[in-house]
């Protein structure tokens, strides 16, 4: 979980500025989801506003990067016009989704740098919800709304909304509108260029690592980099910036839940390691304050109303915070003992070839 501190509704009343070019980064790792990396691509070509490229950053799998350069030729998206160019690179870092996104910013040639997960498809207007933001030149990284699109068709009745980070999606106790936060969620966000100049890029060793422990928080650390190293910048979340993302069957099991709930907690004890556990954890605070016990009580109202999954939601929020609490319990002992502590990665200011 990447929990946001939101702030009342952030208009912009006084500046605007042209609208910058956007370069689009997905990184996959793969061929199992070939599909919807093919989607994913598609969706950003359909944008209203068009990107000025797409890059896919392919995460030491030279088999599924060969793939993805004949089925986008260079030769042959030439031809289809603006925001049609895909370029398929291999990730130049270890393996990972952090450094996956850092080779994709020195390649990128844009004036922002938009991420898109490789399961998920963006609505039409997602980079012009984007763009509108950066109309104020104060703001530095806009991110959006995820929907969950479960492999079943529906929400399983036990699944609480409060949770839906775990799926990767946008979950209950987040501001509706344009708001500013804290940090953005990583697998729908964008950055000025200029931020990764001022704080470096992902850093390494914390995030996701293919199909191993699903670790989380690398965007957290940069965005509490961000604001360290440029104090007056602003990073918002738009939630009409909409993409919907696919949830496996396998997610959809309350095993997955605690393994993930659990490896949140080993991230965010990596986090607060990283930049302290008072900007680490200050959204989480309210999130486990607030947001839970409200959830615990919805589901618990709902149960003594008969209504389906209400103890199980209930039970389900009470052993995440468990799971989490435990893993960062876990992690905090870890890292003490290790030593461990994360450096951001450089990254160039663009590869314009």
């Amino acid at each position: 979980m990447s929990a946001p501190a939101a702030s009342a509704d952030f208009t912009d009343s006084t500046a605007s500025a042209a609208s910058p070019a956007f370069s689009v980064v997905i990184c996959a790792y793969t061929e199992d989801r070939w599909e919807d990396i093919l989607a994913a691509v598609s969706s950003v070509r359909a944008q209203s506003r068009p990107a000025l490229e797409t890059l896919l950053v392919v995460d030491h799998n030279e088999a599924l990067r060969e793939r993805l350069l004949k089925e986008y030729a260079q030769g042959e998206d030439r031809e289809h016009g603006a925001g049609r160019e895909v370029r398929v690179l291999a990730n130049a870092g270890p393996r990972g989704l952090s450094a996956g996104r850092n080779t994709g910013i020195a390649a990128s040639r844009g004036e922002v740098v938009a991420f898109l997960d490789d399961d998920a498809v963006a609505e039409r207007d997602w980079l012009r919800h984007f763009a509108e933001g950066y109309a104020d030149p104060a703001v530095v990284a806009v991110g959006g709304r995820t929907v969950p699109v479960w492999a079943s068709g529906r929400r399983p009745d036990w699944f609480p909304e409060e949770f839906d980070w775990v799926v990767g999606c946008t979950y209950r106790g987040l501001p509706p509108g344009r708001v500013r936060v804290r940090n953005v969620l990583g697998g729908n966000a964008s950055f000025r260029r200029e931020a990764f100049a001022a704080a470096g890029g992902f850093a390494t060793g914390i995030g996701r690592d293919g199909d191993r422990r699903p670790l989380g928080g690398e965007e957290t650390e940069l965005c509490i980099r961000l604001s360290r190293a440029r104090p007056g910048a602003v990073l918002l979340i738009d939630d009409r910036a909409v993409i919907h993302h696919r949830v496996p069957g396998p997610r959809e099991h309350f095993a997955y839940f605690r393994t993930r709930t659990y490896a949140e907690g080993l991230s965010k004890a990596l986090v607060a390691r990283s930049v302290g556990a008072q900007k680490g954890l200050e959204s989480e605070r309210r999130y486990a304050t607030r947001v839970l016990p409200a959830g615990v009580v919805r589901g618990l109202r709902d149960a003594v109303l008969a209504r389906p999954g209400g103890a199980g939601r209930a039970g389900a929020i009470v052993a995440g915070v468990l799971a989490a609490a435990g893993g960062y319990a876990v992690g905090s002992v870890r890292a003490r003992r290790s030593g461990v502590a994360f450096s951001p990665a450089p990254v160039g200011e663009g590869a314009h070839g």
